[in-house]
């Protein structure tokens, strides 16, 4: 197990996130809105841990999960655990259940998006005005099973050296609502691209609404090429010495900057659709989320090497 790292209060916590609020860090202008905003987090659990989650029958109850395989850009596929809420969402692997260092112990990764169509050239161009010279821009595609793949989102990256963490900007694309395999609803105003679009309303008939928290450990490396994104895209970002904190409005991610045998996904928290009177513990592998009472859950990792 992992050395616990020091960590701040609820007040201290509350503290800060009233400073973001009031003051902001972001590289858009003042008084622009939030471009991106976080849509999906992932993290790379120990065998024992992932295995527990896919066979939970006590998930299926809690949140509109999947475990299904994806194919993405060059016939690369990935093997995940989905927890799905009304705007935001979660993967989990197993380690190798991802191709190459992605899938080891610790991987993690951030998607984070923005809701109209064009938005995320302006993301690009404030990555350029804050110095970011060459931000890696990309196509994502999904093949649906006939060998066609389909445009999927379009994404950028900070830089492509990393050590186990990697956050990356996203645009859904309009065709992959088009296809009715994408399973996703039709647009409620002009250019809309949304989270709320791109997943299903079957969030509805489980306690799971969505990922209001996220907290990560990672290199100080990974730190200094995730926080440029999250400011281009006009997200209140505060840094201290431990690592950083960010928000989108909605959900708040914490980042505590670790050696590089202390990384991975420690924490999630999620709001419930309505709230139960009566706690719940359930403990899967080495973790434990605990649901209730109020409208909120907690899910924490133990760093399993």
């Amino acid at each position: 197990m992992s050395k616990p790292r020091r960590t701040r209060t609820l007040l201290q916590l509350l503290a800060v996130l009233l400073s973001l609020a009031a003051t902001g860090t972001g590289t858009a202008e003042a008084g622009e809105p939030t471009l991106l905003h976080f849509n999906h987090g992932y993290g790379v659990l120990d065998r024992e841990t992932a295995d527990a989650i896919e066979h939970s029958s006590y998930l299926k109850d809690f949140a509109n999960f999947q475990v299904r395989t994806t194919t993405g850009a060059g016939g690369e596929k990935w093997t995940g655990r989905y927890l799905m809420g009304r705007e935001t969402y979660v993967e989990l692997f197993g380690v190798g259940d991802v191709p190459g260092k992605d899938g080891d112990l610790g991987s993690a990764g951030l998607g984070v998006s923005v809701e109209h169509t064009g938005q995320l050239s302006t993301v690009v161009q404030h990555l350029h005005d804050a110095g970011i010279a060459n931000p890696l821009e990309f196509l994502q595609t999904r093949d649906f099973g006939d060998g066609k793949p389909v445009p999927w989102f379009n994404g950028v990256f900070t830089t492509d050296q990393y050590d186990t963490f990697g956050a990356w900007g996203m645009e859904y694309r309009e065709e992959y609502f088009a296809d009715p395999r994408s399973n996703t609803g039709p647009a409620q105003y002009p250019g809309d691209i949304s989270r709320n679009r791109y997943l299903p309303d079957d969030y509805r008939d489980h306690q799971m609404r969505d990922v209001t928290g996220v907290r990560l450990g990672i290199t100080a490396r990974d730190l200094a090429n995730t926080l440029p994104l999250l400011r281009a895209g006009g997200m209140t970002v505060r840094q201290f010495p431990t690592g950083a904190l960010a928000s989108d409005g909605m959900t708040t991610i914490r980042f505590d900057t670790v050696p590089a045998d202390q990384v991975g996904l420690r924490q999630l928290d999620f709001a419930l659709n309505s709230p139960t009177g009566t706690k719940h513990v359930e403990r899967l592998g080495h973790s434990t989320l605990t649901v209730g009472p109020g409208a909120h859950a907690r899910w924490t990792f133990t760093i399993h090497t």
